[in-house]
């Protein structure tokens, strides 16, 4: 008899460990095929480390083939799901077509930025969500210090030498805290004129930092924050950008030349398209992250409505904890339901979370125990190598380099502008062709994908927390693991 074919739909935390906790229950007693436009899994939660110019790009990627053995990885990107005749249409990297067909689906398609209704942010604002958006970003930020240096013009360096950051949760709040030691570090070796130091804004509707956090380590971040020279504005928000700045809610305009938005993410579009039930976005499932009316479909990660049992009537949360677990969890069940074992529900107990604020500090709560300074920095850093499927002798090397050594602060000039448009960004690349909703333009982006807020927590409790109806900045968190996770 030939083995069942099961098809994971994306590499990122949920992905990933399905394909991996999948490999090992299996026992090559089924074909297991991992769609995904990059070869490599993404650790996002080190991303700013890249930007900051601390960890050298490969350092947070895991190789799927190299880590993957006995999983087949087919490089492209899904554009149709045919759910009667199980079988996924994908668009390879070169455009190529392809057709995957199924026993089994588990759709881990993850997430992609999310835009509001603000005038000019399509055009002028870069995310925050990929390798490629890491790489600009640092070039960036360079480019604009060394202009600046040689610039004549007072108004001209004082904007190049701006930086704006919008939301202030967990991945807006570590760019701010990472870029403004970036940029120091840049201007003790190349020192601008009239002893101008660059300047980091960090902007939030929400009426403190980390809003997502206890109120405690919140207050902890945004000391450190404050204190470091980053300029925190809460009950703030971005009115209107522009090529030469921005225009705040409380009518003041920002002279900048950058504008990183980092205010959330939604569900990739390509689970709207299956015409099933949906909820804010995300695919609805039952306990065991299985599609109701679907036996042969799964969905975990971002793009999936998993009922948190924790909590009745609530969902969990889009973080890369409840990804990370849930791939699992889907893992298993898959399994099951080919006769390999037995089922179980996701079920979640939150231990903790940790937020690296640069240097030597952090603000974590393992086991609920509140740390701040060097304690919570140790911590964090503990947690991301044991987190980390593949790499850790890297980048601990790398670490280590930073804190004897000075910064290499060089262009590469690997990523345009252009290739990390705001309104096509996705997890890993922008937008392959063929996908249910295409990039037609950055104007034509923003006026396409205004999208309500997604769930998150809005306030960090043992357990997730309930729901907020309209998050000022729902973002990714790096959460400590649970007790038997690798």
């Amino acid at each position: 008899m030939s083995r069942p074919r099961i098809v994971i739909v994306g590499a990122g935390f949920a992905g990933y460990r399905t394909a991996r906790a999948l490999s090992r229950i299996t026992r090559n007693r089924a074909e297991i095929t991992l769609l995904n436009p990059t070869d490599y899994f993404l650790y996002l939660p080190l991303l700013p480390q890249v930007a900051a110019g601390i960890l050298e790009p490969r350092r947070v990627t895991v190789s799927l083939s190299g880590t993957l053995p006995h999983v087949r990885l087919a490089l492209g990107e899904a554009d149709v799901i045919d759910l009667d005749g199980r079988t996924v249409h994908c668009t390879g990297p070169e455009g190529d077509p392809g057709t995957l067909p199924y026993d089994r689906l588990v759709l881990a398609a993850g997430s992609v930025n999310r835009l509001l209704p603000v005038p000019g942010v399509a055009e002028h604002a870069h995310g925050f969500r990929g390798l490629p958006e890491a790489l600009y970003l640092r070039d960036h930020v360079t480019r604009q210090v060394e202009l600046a240096a040689a610039d004549d013009d007072p108004k001209s360096r004082s904007a190049r030498c701006t930086f704006v950051v919008v939301g202030a949760g967990y991945t807006g709040t570590e760019v701010a805290a990472q870029g403004q030691l970036f940029t120091d570090a840049q201007v003790r070796g190349h020192p601008l004129r009239a002893g101008m130091r660059p300047r980091w804004l960090l902007l939030d509707i929400a009426d403190r930092v980390l809003p997502e956090l206890d109120e405690r380590l919140s207050r902890t971040a945004d000391k450190v924050l404050r204190e470091r020279g980053v300029d925190v504005r809460t009950g703030t928000s971005v009115k209107e950008a522009t090529s030469g700045g921005v225009l705040l809610s409380d009518g003041e305009f920002i002279d900048t030349r950058t504008l990183v938005w980092c205010v959330g993410v939604r569900p990739d579009p390509l689970v709207e398209s299956l015409g099933l039930a949906l909820e804010r976005g995300r695919l609805l499932v039952d306990p065991h992250l299985q599609v109701p009316g679907r036996p042969e479909l799964f969905a975990c990660g971002d793009a999936a409505a998993v009922p948190d049992l924790e909590r009745p009537g609530g969902y969990t949360p889009m973080t890369a904890q409840h990804a990370w677990r849930q791939g699992k969890v889907a893992a298993r069940n898959v399994a099951a339901s080919l006769g390999m074992g037995e089922r179980r529900v996701y079920r979640h107990r939150d231990l903790g979370f940790a937020v690296d604020l640069g240097g030597v500090k952090g603000a974590a709560n393992p086991f609920g125990v509140p740390l701040s300074g060097v304690a919570a920095g140790a911590v964090t850093r503990g947690y991301h190598l044991a987190a980390l499927p593949g790499n850790r002798v890297r980048v601990a090397a790398d670490w280590l380099l930073d804190a004897v050594l000075p910064r290499q602060a060089v262009q590469l000039g690997l990523v345009r502008s252009g290739s990390v448009p705001l309104d096509t960004a996705s997890p890993e690349l922008a937008r392959v062709p063929g996908r249910p909703e295409k990039a037609k333009g950055a104007k034509q982006g923003a006026e396409k994908r205004v999208e309500e807020p997604m769930d998150e927590p809005a306030k960090h409790q043992p357990g997730p927390a309930p729901a907020r109806t309209e998050p000022p900045s729902p973002v990714k968190r790096a959460d400590l693991p649970a007790e038997g996770d690798s």
